[in-house]
């Protein structure tokens, strides 16, 4: 029997178009398309009809399918001979999980290659008319989960970042934005600081809600802000104002 091969392929903030050339190509030749919860019907269509579809979407921990069992299915469906697609929002090494899925994948001897996706993390902000850096006022950026604000056998510091970097970026952050918000306000950070919020981004239903540091929580409530979304702090939000493009900015 041929041997199978798995492909972890980042698709990309939400847009279909965002995709890359080369994970659409992937995608057309599938036999297997292994998925998370934020890949869309229209990305999925990508796939041969003939292609097995099987989701593995998680969030804030509840798993429909437990990582070891997904690093399994992508294993034994490989060793039938098949073309694996492992398809994940945004990138498959920031925050998706791809290492590990890559190491399981290396120690039973199944070839695999990682196609990059276009993460959230740069083209949330983006959308939104924030540049991550900008000459005047930021010349180094953090990007970090919000599922590690609270305990965690490898916690944030953010006494750390709120003192070292000009910009932070938040993926997965709002179910812990009081708490981030807190953690960042006691270890020194201004309460003024500029803080948007990008929910969906790139889709039509995005939205984005600019605050400060001290406001945002009360700003994301009284704007209905769910997950998907990503949380960016910084002077550089402040250029939300005058260069978003893509989407009305709510104040």
């Amino acid at each position: 029997m041929a041997r199978g091969k798995v492909y972890l392929i980042g698709a990309g903030p939400g847009d279909p178009k965002l995709l890359t050339i080369r994970a659409l190509e992937l995608l057309s030749k599938a036999d297997v398309v292994v998925y998370d919860r934020l890949i869309g019907e229209a990305i999925l269509n990508f796939a041969p009809k003939t292609a097995n579809k099987i989701y593995v979407g998680k969030r804030s921990g509840r798993h429909v399918v437990p990582q070891d069992k997904i690093n399994e299915l992508l294993v034994s469906t490989a060793l039938e001979g098949k073309i694996v697609v492992r398809l994940k929002g945004g990138d498959p090494f920031l925050f998706g999980r791809g290492g590990e899925e890559a190491e399981k994948l290396v120690e039973k001897g199944v070839l695999f290659e990682i196609i990059p996706g276009i993460t959230s993390a740069i083209t949330a902000p983006m959308y939104a008319g924030i540049p991550l850096t900008h000459r005047d006022n930021a010349s180094s950026v953090v990007i970090v989960t919000g599922h590690q604000a609270g305990d965690s056998r490898k916690p944030i510091k953010w006494s750390k970042l709120a003192e070292a970097v000009d910009t932070i970026v938040i993926l997965m952050g709002i179910e812990s934005l009081e708490t981030i918000v807190k953690k960042l306000i006691d270890s020194g950070m201004n309460p003024n600081k500029p803080v948007a919020i990008v929910q969906q981004a790139t889709m039509k239903v995005q939205k984005s809600v600019l605050a400060t540091l001290g406001t945002i929580v009360a700003e994301a409530k009284k704007n209905d802000v769910r997950p998907p979304a990503v949380v960016i702090i910084g002077e550089v939000v402040e250029l939300g104002r005058k260069l978003a493009w893509f989407k009305k900015t709510l104040y």
